[in-house]
């Protein structure tokens, strides 16, 4: 099949240097299996050298990359437009294309070149004279593009730029910083920090929001924040214009909680999970602003915590009721006469409602997920009592479904196959409840009991 022309290759180019990077890489994915002679063979060429370019960029541009997302209209997250960042690359490109090459087979030495992230940091250097001089077309686009997505968007990025090194020689020890947030981290968290501020008196803002940015969760920045000012009060980070970051976390918080109370019971399991993974962020998040700030329960951030703390324990455990509720429906009883005595047994004269036993799954689902955020979400009592409620409700019904099998006389097929259905139902249940070994053992006695049942057919025959 013959290549495609050079003017549609052109074409290609163009979009391939505009996709975002998620979309380069899917792209690159599905081309690798693409030979060579084909007529997708210079697309996949293409696209494999745009996706080492970008590394390279990425690298050189690490402690500004994350930076570069969307349109960047987020109030308080300081971001600049995505299309900024091709321009500047570009820019950066046509004033020292021959340093780049240079500094790229230095990164690719094996092992890199100790001096590398030093020629990184000039580069960055580089950029921002380009930026500030707008001289180069492409650094004039991609300045006016900041200024329409945020007023002095590119005097923004300038400032970022400036404390670039700072920010680069922080990333490398953040994770220690975030997994060990004590004494140990807050002497060179503070060092870091003061770097910052030595460049520029004002860049204390911009280097937290740089940090932030290098975060795969964001709100974790609150740990370096904390340590730096030694747990501010809410009135400091309001005055020193962070107030932000926490009010960030406080509104995800929020949403959260509308999700959970809004949930749909009838949606599956993975529903019911999902909003107990949002319950458990909410709990981390909630403990992360407690331990961070210096707060006061009766107004501002505390109320509003407190409040929080409240709104969530109740939206959890009016789940956790739910989940009671529907699992008795799930595993219906009637009342019989035995011996001259009335008891409830299992009802299996149909098969077991396929709404009913969603219902219950996707909120024991929901109960399930929680296990980890318990202790420090206040609802460790409400979903200690159903699990212990439940499981003596399983274990009740799975005795009794067992025991109307091994004694059922009459040996109908239709409601020994309901009462295995309403097992492995409840074999499910106790999979969320208890855990899989009492799943696993409830299925066991339905082999054993179904077992029983077809030898006492076979010695009736």
């Amino acid at each position: 099949m013959p290549a495609l022309a050079a003017r549609k290759i052109a074409i290609v180019g163009h979009l391939v240097e505009r996709s975002a990077d998620r979309v380069l890489s899917s792209l690159s994915k599905a081309l690798a299996e693409t030979v060579d002679d084909s007529a997708l063979g210079d697309v996949r060429k293409l696209v494999e050298a745009e996706v080492a370019e970008r590394q390279f960029r990425n690298a050189v541009m690490e402690p500004l990359a994350p930076m570069f997302v969307g349109g960047a209209h987020d109030p308080r997250k300081l971001t600049f437009p995505l299309a900024a960042f091709a321009l500047i690359w570009r820019g950066l490109r046509s004033v020292a294309g021959v340093e780049l090459d240079e500094i790229r087979q230095m990164a690719d030495a094996d092992p890199p070149h100790p001096g590398v992230s030093a020629r990184y940091d000039r580069l960055v250097e580089t950029t921002a004279s380009g930026l500030r001089a707008r001289a180069n077309p492409d650094f004039a686009a991609a300045a006016e593009l900041c200024d329409q997505a945020r007023p002095d968007g590119a005097k923004e990025l300038l400032a970022c730029m400036d404390i670039a090194a700072v920010v680069r020689r922080a990333a490398v020890k953040l994770p220690m910083w975030i997994a060990h947030p004590g004494s140990e981290s807050r002497l060179p968290a503070r060092l870091a920090y003061n770097d910052a501020l030595a460049v520029s008196k004002g860049a204390g803002q911009y280097y937290f929001q740089m940090i932030a940015a290098q975060l795969d969760q964001r709100w974790m920045v609150l740990r370096i924040i904390s340590a730096v000012m030694e747990k501010p009060s809410e009135r400091y980070l309001v005055d020193s214009g962070l107030a932000g970051f926490t009010e960030d976390v406080l509104d995800e918080v929020d949403e959260a909680l509308t999700l959970i109370r809004a949930f749909d019971p009838e949606a599956g399991p993975e529903a019911g999970y999902a909003a107990a993974l949002l319950a458990e962020l909410a709990v981390r998040q909630i403990v992360e602003i407690e331990t961070n700030v210096a707060l006061n329960r009766s107004r501002g951030w505390g109320r509003r915590v407190h409040r929080q703390r409240l709104g969530l324990a109740s939206a959890v455990e009016a789940r956790l009721r739910e989940a009671d509720v529907a699992v008795i429906a799930a595993l219906p009883m009637h009342e019989i006469k035995q011996y001259g005595v009335r008891r409830t047994a299992p009802r299996l004269s149909s098969e077991p409602e396929v709404a009913c036993v969603r219902r219950a799954e996707t909120l024991l689902s929901f109960s399930a997920g929680l296990r980890s955020a318990v202790n420090y979400g206040g609802f460790s009592a409400a979903r200690g009592a159903l699990v212990e409620k439940l499981s003596a409700v399983l274990e009740l019904y799975v005795d009794e479904t067992v025991q109307q099998i091994r004694l059922d006389q009459t040996h109908e097929s239709d409601e020994t196959d309901c009462a295995e259905a309403f097992l492995e139902v409840a074999a499910r249940f106790s999979d969320l409840v208890v855990g899989e070994k009492a799943g696993e053992l409830v299925r066991r006695r339905a082999q054993v009991a179904r077992y029983h049942e077809s030898q006492i057919v076979f010695i009736a025959d």
